[in-house]
């Protein structure tokens, strides 16, 4: 396994390398943020028209986590559908592979902003889950104690490159985004900063799950030393 192990509220959890989150006493596997049909629901709106596979690779990359896992039930943490029109009008072969993956799984949808009510896709829609030590939501919220939530898509910069990454510390963990074509916000970012607790750790998502302390402020760029003789 080249996930991150760590302990919430008691929970022993696991960031998995993707963006998922594992809870292996519980079977249980948690993503945030897939944002299925994206693509089609900004060409829809006449904006700029993006490849339509985001919705296939985030599927399979959620199928890859579930078969590599066992998962017996999934938590969809909000966002989960880019609009409300999307769960409806997404092509037939993503839809059924879609419904397989949730053949016979208990299959938790948290609502998100962009997706505030049921999208008629199944499984059970809840504004929040508690389930155990822990309270799962789409959107931290300041005083929140053993939470799990999403929604901010953060990432952090390792050797000059981009990862979504997860947010960490004893009070609650903050997911990345698991869809493509979500992009992110950074985690020194003032409203990340004020949300997490000193000493709180980014787990960055990659070839393996990485820990480091989380930036809370912006690195600073040098300027190029000039080549030109004075």
């Amino acid at each position: 396994m080249t996930g991150h192990p760590f302990t919430l509220a008691g929970a022993a959890l696991i960031a998995l390398p993707s963006g998922a989150l594992w809870w292996p006493d519980r079977r249980l596997l948690c993503v945030s943020d897939l944002h299925l049909g994206k693509a089609l629901r900004i060409a829809r709106r006449g904006g700029t028209l993006l490849p339509p596979y985001e919705t296939r690779a985030t599927l399979a990359r959620l199928d890859g986590d579930i078969e590599a896992t066992g998962a017996t039930g999934v938590l969809c943490l909000g966002d989960s559908f880019d609009d409300l029109a999307a769960a409806g009008t997404l092509p037939e072969d993503e839809r059924l592979w879609l419904l397989r993956l949730m053949a016979g799984r208990d299959w938790i949808w948290v609502l998100g902003n962009h997706d505030p009510a049921p999208t008629g896709c199944g499984g059970t829609h809840r504004a929040e889950a508690r389930i155990g030590p822990l309270t799962f939501r789409h959107i931290a919220e300041a005083e929140a104690e053993a939470e799990v939530s999403g929604h901010y898509h953060p990432k952090c910069a390792l050797a000059g490159r981009a990862r979504p990454c997860f947010l960490l510390d004893e009070a609650r963990l903050i997911l990345p985004a698991y869809g493509a074509y979500t992009g992110g916000l950074w985690c020194h970012d003032p409203a990340l900063v004020s949300l997490m607790r000193p000493g709180a750790l980014a787990i960055l998502t990659g070839p393996k799950a990485l820990a480091v302390p989380m930036p809370r402020t912006a690195p600073q760029i040098r300027p190029r030393s000039s080549s030109l003789s004075r």
